[in-house]
């Protein structure tokens, strides 16, 4: 399944809100992606208190581990194809690319 988006992606805050938001352009595809992770999780949790082998729960440890990351790395290009965008448009480069630095740092 592909989480490309179907258009930019957009940070903005509005005025009701004291944080920033962002619309995603692919929130359901996320969002069913995420629950699936989820029944993941689950699922190994159900294979720790089995007492399953330790290899298969390693393998399904590590196959959620790369779920997430392809999650991550949908929503970094969508901040990136969004928000960096726009903020680089509007000249506002270098607080927004130390932000982008520092997101980076953290999902790698």
């Amino acid at each position: 399944m592909s989480l490309a988006p179907k258009n930019d992606a957009c940070c903005h805050t509005p005025p009701d809100m004291a944080g920033k938001s962002v619309v995603q352009p692919n929130k359901a595809a996320l969002l069913k992606r995420l629950a699936r992770i989820e029944g993941q999780v689950r699922g190994i949790s159900g294979m720790v208190e089995a007492d399953r082998y330790c290899v298969d729960v390693l393998t399904q440890v590590a196959a959620v581990k790369s779920a997430l990351d392809a999650v991550s790395m949908q929503l970094l290009e969508n901040h990136m194809k969004g928000c960096v965008s726009k903020a680089l448009q509007e000249g506002d480069a270098t607080g927004m690319v130390t932000e982008l630095i520092e997101v980076v740092k953290k999902v790698r």
